[in-house]
């Protein structure tokens, strides 16, 4: 670890017991107030956040665009306050303050015995619902983009496996394969973010009226293990964090199925179709509650540089804007 990451995993490591010793109320202010700062310094990623609300609300003016920006900065400062304080949380508090619309959806897909999918978009606090579900359905396996310094995730990595989760870095060799066995094994709940995917492997959808890409890897998953596959979107209400279970994606007739599923004929239209179906779910959800949606980057392919994009195509790596 160079001196520069050493220094951001240090100051980040004291931020996080700083934070954990505060009272409650006056930790919550503090993050209000940091949000609040950088809000109004409109740089960055609240730029981008608000060109992306704009796409959900093309009629909003300038200063609801900003009302509302500044909703998504605050609750999304307050996933990451409740992401250092969680850790001293029982287990009674984290049920008692999640609450899920169409928990049944998920009961009845476990009943299924294959396991379930659930496709997130960057909502909510899905580090909660991840506590929740392994609390009161089944464990539950993610796939978390590794951060900087190693170090730094590693304690990330140690905080949400305290909860319950099981932890695969996103790079993690084979990781499909490992989260099929799961499912085919364990019966677990297998979640995945998946409101973004600008590689050439991610599948083209429309999204609010405009074509972005998605990833594949959930409905990959679904055809090869036939395990029930459910979009989901989270938000914050008062003091409870929600989830809301949305309808389990439709597999078209005659779609491919098993291990070898993406070498058999249909497979890219029946990913295809389902990966849509997971972005109407999500356009549903985020439409309902637009500050509670915290894509902070570039997300539809006309906000993009095509030059980088085929560039970024031929190579098969991420757009890094």
């Amino acid at each position: 670890m160079n001196a520069k990451d050493e220094a951001s995993y240090l100051a980040f490591a004291a931020g996080w017991g700083a934070v954990r010793k505060m009272p409650e109320k006056s930790a919550y202010r503090s993050f209000d107030i940091i949000s609040d700062r950088l809000w109004s310094r409109r740089k960055g990623g609240v730029i981008q956040l608000e060109k992306n609300l704009q796409r959900v609300e093309p009629d909003a003016s300038y200063s609801q665009l900003r009302k509302m920006s500044r909703q998504s900065m605050r609750k999304y400062f307050r996933y990451w306050c409740d992401a250092f304080r969680m850790p001293d949380w029982d287990g009674e508090r984290i049920v008692d303050t999640f609450d899920c619309v169409g928990e049944y959806r998920l009961e009845e897909g476990l009943a299924q015995n294959k396991g379930v999918i659930v496709a997130l978009a960057h909502m909510g606090n899905w580090d909660h619902a991840g506590a929740w579900a392994t609390l009161t359905h089944a464990p539950l396996t993610a796939v978390a983009e590794k951060l900087e310094p190693e170090r730094l995730f590693e304690k990330f990595l140690a905080y949400r496996e305290s909860l319950g989760m099981q932890i695969y870095p996103t790079g993690t060799p084979n990781v499909i394969d490992t989260l099929a066995r799961e499912l085919r094994e364990d019966k677990r709940i297998v979640a995945l973010v998946s409101d973004r995917d600008l590689t050439a492997r991610g599948i083209e959808v429309t999204f609010f009226d405009v074509a972005t890409r998605m990833p594949a890897g959930p409905a990959n998953l679904a055809l090869r293990t036939g395990a029930p596959l459910f979009p989901a979107t989270l938000w914050y209400e008062g003091p409870t964090a929600f989830a809301h279970i949305h309808p389990q994606v439709v597999v078209p007739t005659n779609a491919p199925s098993g291990d070898d599923a993406k070498n058999q004929p249909g497979y890219d239209t029946a990913v295809s179709s389902m990966t849509q179906q997971i972005a109407d779910a999500f356009q549903n959800g985020i439409s309902d509650r637009p500050t509670d949606w915290h894509m902070m980057q570039k997300l539809w392919l006309p906000d993009l540089d095509p030059d980088r994009l085929a560039a970024s195509d031929a190579a098969g790596i991420r757009d890094s804007d």
